[in-house]
């Protein structure tokens, strides 16, 4: 078998880079990130063996996602760094060394293209798909820095109604962890002006395996929040449209408490 270093790219020249941005040049101080907007599989990873409606299910991608955080983009006049490939292949929150970064098994589905990956194999994926997609955003919060900026930065992602067969109550979420004056007031603006129940690191906690938040966010020392929505209330454009509404809204009252 080939050594890994001799094997050919995953990506072909003619497959679409990982990372799409929207709104480069806008001037707004937030900067937005949504790193499951995709479900893209490279051309030489076929399905990883499943089937096609396992590869539309949200275990492939943040269903809804990308178009809130488009939407959000737009009515915040901010960049927005985005990741076209699915989590499934490389999940572009989480760090390479990590097991859920290429799963073996997604909530109940064993990914059968996933199963005993060798290191070499997390290495090309990584290679591939996690770092370009990180370096893009890396090198421009490090322009923003360097041309003294300010900078609130903003994750968007989605979660299921149920999840191994548990319902869970929350309509939102907002996740947290060191930051303590920018993701507060917003938990405390959708609290106090929505009906929705809002999960405060619910239904997930940031991690150390995690990438956006402790690295772009914690790691740099900016302001951040990374929200949740859960995506049976995000179906098409008109609900992204809604929610985007509503979360400009709260993000900028959270900017106004750590101006």
């Amino acid at each position: 078998m080939p050594d890994a270093m001799t094997e050919p790219p995953i990506l072909q020249p003619d497959e679409p880079a990982p990372l799409e941005i929207h709104n480069s040049e806008a001037g707004s101080d937030f900067f937005l990130i949504c790193e499951h907007a995709g479900r893209l599989l490279p051309r030489g990873a076929g399905t990883l063996g499943l089937p096609d409606t396992e590869l539309t299910r949200h275990i492939a991608w943040d269903i809804g996602a990308r178009d809130v955080a488009l939407a959000l983009a737009d009515r915040l006049d901010a960049p927005l760094f985005m990741q076209r490939y699915s989590r499934l292949f490389c999940d572009c929150n989480r760090k390479p060394h990590v097991a859920s970064f290429a799963p073996e098994v997604s909530e109940a589905t064993v990914i059968p293209g996933n199963q005993g990956l060798s290191d070499a194999e997390r290495h090309r994926r990584a290679e591939a798909v996690f770092w370009p997609f990180q370096k893009g955003v890396a090198a421009a919060l490090d322009r923003r820095l360097e041309e003294k900026r300010r900078t609130l930065l903003v994750t968007i992602h989605s979660f299921t109604p149920v999840f191994l067969g548990r319902s869970r109550p929350w309509e939102v979420g907002v996740m947290f962890r060191k930051d303590k004056n920018f993701a507060p007031p917003i938990t405390q603006w959708l609290g106090e002006n929505t009906q929705y129940t809002v999960g405060i690191n619910e239904p997930y906690k940031v991690s150390d395996d995690d990438y956006a938040v402790p690295v772009h966010g914690e790691g740099r020392n900016l302001p951040h929040v990374e929200f949740e929505i859960r995506n049976d209330l995000i179906p098409d454009r008109k609900a992204a449209d809604k929610w985007a509404e509503l979360l400009a809204r709260a993000l900028k009252f959270g900017a106004a408490a750590v101006s």
